[in-house]
């Protein structure tokens, strides 16, 4: 403990992510008796990942339900539950085998607010870990943050510290649509600081607000879940090279906070994008695509404009000229940026 101007700073309490993730469950579960937990191993065994330890001793067996191995039929359940008014969490062990039940989170959950004119709310929180993990292979490691962010009707987050993991979670269960929690399996037993804020009952993280981690002037890095840690850990790294990274934690994938982003960008003149998935059509694709569509281009239309401005102006005081010196030849003025240009501007061809 360091003393501060005559006070003694406590050291902040340190939160794993699996943790704050079974206390922001548990604090929803005990606030709204609406709320529910199903999936695979969530209530005897404590889950897979142990996230839901000690949720069945707590809530009983109508609230903490153990499914068979079918993802398309607890989750099919579960949007059904969400379309009676219950507000259901579905765990799958992993979002790879989310795949079985792709039809029940795309074609059911995300688009029947939107068919039903807005009449029918499914508000299902869907969630369990994602991307690579540590001798999973392939067909267990990949990261479906595009594949849902790609998708109307649904919210996607993607937390990376544990003040993200339940603040996240918690809007997730209040929140009237179905919102898609991709967490990381190696970031469950990490532990962070934990501010006192999120330790309140009421803490909330607002879905598509992201947060700058680290301040700087010279490049913006862009990410989300675990990179974030990777690209906080780089920049440290660059700091001491005199290259100053601004690192934004995205916490949401859809809504996308791009005003966050472009704000940086502005300031920067540089983007890096850092993620676990694909490339190809992935999140950083997005981010990278609407920078171009908007404040380059807004960039590149403000500097346009100045040239026409100064062209004009240059061309209104070479009438001028003309005019007072009684010339009607055209006077000897070159081109500053093309030497040898005859456009007469002065400045700009």
């Amino acid at each position: 403990m360091a003393a501060v101007s005559g006070l003694v700073r406590r050291p902040l309490r340190e939160v794993t992510v699996r943790d704050a993730i079974n206390q922001g469950m548990d604090e929803e579960l005990e606030r709204d008796e609406k709320v529910f937990l199903l999936g695979e191993e969530v209530a005897q065994y404590d889950g897979a990942y142990k996230v839901s330890r000690g949720l069945w001793k707590k809530y009983g067996d109508k609230r903490i339900i153990d499914t068979p191995i079918s993802e398309m039929g607890f989750a099919g359940i579960a949007v059904g539950a969400a379309m009676a008014g219950l507000r259901p969490i579905c765990e799958f062990m992993t979002f790879n085998f989310s795949m079985q039940a792709i039809d029940q989170v795309i074609n059911s959950a995300a688009k029947t607010y939107y068919m039903s004119g807005g009449l029918q709310p499914v508000p299902i929180v869907f969630r369990g870990p994602n991307g690579a993990s540590a001798g999973v292979a392939a067909q267990h490691s990949q990261c479906f943050a595009a594949w849902y962010g790609h998708c109307p009707g649904l919210k996607v987050v993607s937390p990376w510290n544990s003040e993200d993991a339940k603040g996240l979670i918690k809007s997730a269960i209040r929140d009237n649509n179905p919102v898609v929690v991709l967490e990381n399996e190696l970031m469950y037993g990490v532990p962070f600081e934990f501010p006192p804020e999120a330790q309140s009952k009421d803490f909330l993280i607002p879905i598509g607000k992201a947060k700058i981690e680290r301040q700087g002037t010279h490049i913006t890095v862009v990410s989300h879940s675990r990179p974030v840690g990777h690209c906080l850990e780089a920049a440290a790294v660059l700091s001491k090279e005199g290259v100053e990274c601004e690192v934004i934690n995205m916490r949401t994938i859809r809504p996308m906070d791009m005003e966050t982003i472009e704000a940086s960008v502005v300031k920067t003149n540089h983007l890096v994008t850092v993620e676990g998935g694909w490339p190809q059509f992935g999140v950083g694709a997005e981010i990278c695509a609407r920078i171009m569509e908007g404040i380059s281009k807004k960039l590149v239309l403000e500097y346009s404009q100045a040239v026409v401005n100064i062209m004009y102006l240059n061309t209104y005081r070479i009438k001028r000229l003309k005019a007072r010196s009684g010339q009607t030849t055209t006077l000897n003025l070159s081109c500053v940026q093309f030497p040898g240009c005859s456009c007469c501007s002065c400045h700009w061809c």
